[in-house]
């Protein structure tokens, strides 16, 4: 289920083994993303895309939004 948490929750959950996953467009990613962050772009986020994340542990997707 989707939640919004704020920076300091961020960086505990990664601290605890939680994935980032970076849903900006592949070019993006490249440019500049969070070290460790895995590039899932959005319009390709589905399950087949997913499959290599680890179920297990929490996902946290985030993207650059000046909206």
């Amino acid at each position: 289920m989707p939640t919004d948490v704020r920076r300091d929750e961020v960086m505990r959950l990664v601290a605890i083994g939680a994935q980032l996953v970076d849903v900006l467009p592949r070019a993006e990613y490249d440019a500049e993303h969070i070290a460790g962050a895995i590039s899932i772009p959005l319009k390709t986020l589905d399950r087949e895309t997913t499959a290599r994340l680890d179920a297990s542990r929490p996902a946290i997707t985030y993207c650059w939004d000046l909206q």
